[in-house]
């Protein structure tokens, strides 16, 4: 970055998540992305009081893109029932935490330290995911497709009771060959509590 150019939150978060994606979430250091930047630590600090806020503004905003972004597409879908957009809302979730597992291990790794060092941070995350769930299922309670009851008691329901299945806690199960089947027996037994 040269001098003349104005250090924005974007590109310090552009140059945090490049470098964790180098060195991984517990060798990077403060000083690795200022050096990215061409900038002192002490110009980082200015943005963000720590190295835990830094790494949590990189995380929430991996997570808005990568994560809560995608899904939105699916809460706004008008074709199928229900039902339909609430299972290609989990399995898009499953899909993505398994692909950023095996592919973009790093940030995997950071969001899954921040699930434990923020607890702000994550439940913010989950707040978001549980109103999109609702939105469908409040669609479902509409139409007669589901039981009528509080859409978002019933998403954070849904949500907690999945969690297996897309909590990092849960990531080395993820692997198992019986993941699959293991979710279309849980989601069975979910949509028949829901159906009207």
């Amino acid at each position: 970055m040269s001098h003349d150019q104005i250090l924005t939150r974007d590109a310090i978060l552009d140059a945090a998540e490049q470098v964790l994606r180098r060195y991984g979430p517990e060798k990077t250091s403060v000083v690795d992305i200022a050096k990215a930047l061409n900038v002192s630590h002490g110009t980082l600090y200015r943005h963000f009081a720590s190295k835990a806020a830094l790494r949590e503004a990189v995380t929430e905003r991996w997570l808005d893109a990568s994560i809560s972004a995608p899904l939105e597409a699916i809460v706004h879908r008008t074709d199928g029932s229900a039902a339909d957009r609430l299972r290609s809302w989990m399995e898009a979730l499953i899909q993505a935490k398994r692909t950023y597992l095996a592919q973009d291990a790093e940030m995997f790794a950071m969001y899954t330290a921040v699930t434990v060092e923020s607890v702000a941070v994550i439940h913010a995350h989950v707040d978001h995911l549980v109103r999109q769930m609702a939105q469908i299922v409040e669609g479902g309670m509409r139409s007669g497709e589901f039981k009528a009851g509080r859409p978002e008691d019933v998403a954070r329901a849904l949500f907690s009771a999945t969690a297996r299945f897309h909590h990092p806690a849960h990531a080395q199960e993820w692997l198992s060959g019986t993941m699959d089947a293991d979710f279309e027996a849980v989601w069975r037994l979910l949509l028949s509590g829901l159906a009207a």
